[in-house]
């Protein structure tokens, strides 16, 4: 008899524990967005084009070489950096001269960078150079739809064409 309220007192106890921890898994309440805002990611990694960069051989440099080595145009190893336009709304949130990648400076430029907005309408443009002095080769201009709590993500795929909001 003893032994048996001794088990019921211990499985009380444990219930009174687990009840405990249940009540307290949920608070304090946290989120990490604020009450109707969703977030925009821009990421997407890419290189600039190298040929952009490449000049012709002067009459001292191809000298300078032995004949088996000599070509008409120099070509750097590095990559000149990409520039990256983002307007939300008619206001740029975000504009860069982004860097290429690696100890050498030859690989892609990467780009990430979040961006929290009210949910409702947006009108997005995005605009990329990846050749030093030209104008923008690459832009979009899209009306998304931002829900509360919605993620979405700017991505950059030159086979679809371009910049993709998914």
């Amino acid at each position: 008899m003893i032994a048996a309220l001794m088990m019921v007192a211990r499985f009380a106890v444990l219930l009174l524990i687990v009840a405990g921890a249940a009540s307290l898994s949920n608070w304090p309440a946290h989120r990490s967005l604020p009450e109707g805002t969703g977030v925009l990611t821009l990421s997407f990694h890419h290189g600039a084009d190298r040929g952009a960069a490449c000049r012709p051989a002067t009459e001292e440099e191809l000298a300078a070489l032995p004949p088996n080595m000599r070509r008409k145009e120099i070509y750097p190893r590095e990559r000149p950096p990409i520039h990256v336009e983002l307007e939300i709304d008619g206001v740029r949130l975000f504009e860069r001269d982004v860097p290429p990648s690696g100890i050498g400076r030859s690989g892609p430029s990467r780009v990430h960078q979040r961006f929290v907005l009210a949910a409702g309408a947006h009108e997005i443009a995005v605009r990329l150079r990846d050749r030093p002095g030209d104008e923008p080769g690459w832009q979009t201009r899209q009306t998304i739809r931002m829900d509360p709590a919605d993620h979405r993500v700017i991505d950059f795929r030159p086979a679809a064409g371009g910049f993709v909001i998914y």
